[in-house]
């Protein structure tokens, strides 16, 4: 009898990062070759940010989010706290990770793959474009929130420092492509709007379903490249 051949160190270590990654909601960064080693491609595994208010009211009275990881961006970070997420006919993702700190708003970031699990015709938004969004049903230790909009698949994008646009002849509205090389093909991806500000790292985050789509985790080259505005509908 013969045994299956076990898989190599390599394919073990990228398995064990990828859910890493998926279980504390962070980044699972890339960096690019020499000459652009500071940029980071990240996937934004799924997530949510919540208010002060829906914090205590799913974690009880005066219950602040506890930091467990500090994600790429200063300041921002996966918290201890996770919530259920309940969609139509009661489908769920039981444990979704909050990320702080607290916002005015509560948001609810997915997958394309963890929409279609949910029960939820989530649509492409960038973060904070909630209008007209469909919502969800937040279970917490303590209570529950229902939300009448805020589920979004979040619009690939890109973060950095006035710097780093200026470098690239860029300003924040604009859009960028990625470009990743991996052993399986090499990826384009168009649309990648940029957010600039005074501190912020070079850093594109994609969701999960875009970087298993390009394989990330095995990329050996990243480039972010500028994009002219489409001209299809000029006369």
């Amino acid at each position: 009898m013969t045994s299956a051949p076990g898989l190599d160190r390599t394919a073990i270590e990228s398995i064990v990062r990828q859910i890493i990654t998926q279980q504390v909601g962070g980044s699972a960064a890339v960096e690019s070759n020499a000459a652009e080693r500071e940029l980071v491609v990240s996937i934004s595994a799924r997530h949510c940010h919540l208010t002060d208010e829906h914090v205590e009211i799913l974690f009880g009275s005066g219950h602040t989010l506890t930091p467990m990881k500090d994600l790429y961006q200063d300041g921002f970070y996966a918290a201890e706290e996770t919530v259920m997420v309940v969609g139509p006919r009661k489908r769920t993702l039981p444990t979704v990770r909050i990320l702080g700190p607290t916002r005015p708003f509560s948001q609810i970031e997915l997958a394309f793959t963890d929409s279609i699990s949910l029960g939820i015709s989530a649509p492409v938004r960038h973060s904070g474009k909630i209008e007209g969004t469909p919502g969800c049903v937040l279970v917490g230790p303590k209570g529950v929130v229902e939300l009448q909009e805020g589920v979004i698949r979040a619009a690939r994008h890109v973060h950095m420092n006035f710097g780093d646009a200026e470098r690239y002849g860029v300003s924040g509205g604009e859009m960028m492509k990625l470009r990743i090389e991996s052993p399986m093909s090499t990826t384009v991806m168009e649309d990648l709007l940029v957010r600039a500000d005074e501190t912020s790292k070079l850093e594109v985050h994609i969701d999960t379903d875009e970087g298993n789509a390009c394989y990330l985790d095995g990329a050996t080259k990243v480039e972010l490249l500028k994009q002219e505005p489409c001209s299809c509908h000029e006369s």
